[in-house]
């Protein structure tokens, strides 16, 4: 390798990688770090006072078991559901959440809520496992959720 190659290498390591977006213009770095996570507190408190949209990344087998937060969202899909089953306010309070700390559904759901437009998106990684071991309400899906 000539030293004008290293010497290049040497400096692309340090640009940072916003530097080398395509065509100068910024990453959505919002939608690309991912959504905010929040504690079962605070959606207790903001799905009391109506001020957030709870919304299930779950599937079928999951709800039927663990139940689901009383006025959430049912996404037939986590990764492929329709727009249109959001809100149609891109500013509503927005909090995804699946089943438990192990399961990725409801950052992946945010995450495309976010891709979308939607600016306050949160996910609750505890998921319905931990709202319930909480001693929060559930509520039964309707069956063809």
């Amino acid at each position: 390798m000539n030293r004008t190659l290293l010497s290049l290498a040497l400096v692309a390591s340090f640009v940072p990688a916003v530097a080398l977006a395509c065509d100068g213009e910024k990453q959505n770095t919002q939608a690309s770090i991912g959504p905010r996570e929040t504690t079962v507190a605070e959606v207790a408190q903001w799905t009391k006072a109506k001020a957030a949209v709870p919304v299930d990344a779950n599937g079928r087998q999951t709800r039927s078991s663990e139940g689901v937060i009383p006025g959430a969202v049912l996404l037939t899909s986590s990764s492929e559901y329709a727009l249109t089953e959001l809100p149609t306010n891109k500013q509503s309070q927005l909090v995804f959440y699946c089943a438990n700390e192990k399961c990725g559904a409801s950052h992946q759901a945010a995450r495309r809520a976010m891709e979308a437009g939607y600016t306050n998106v949160a996910v609750l990684p505890v998921g319905i496992k931990g709202w319930k071991a909480a001693g929060q309400p559930t509520s039964k899906p309707n069956p063809n959720s």
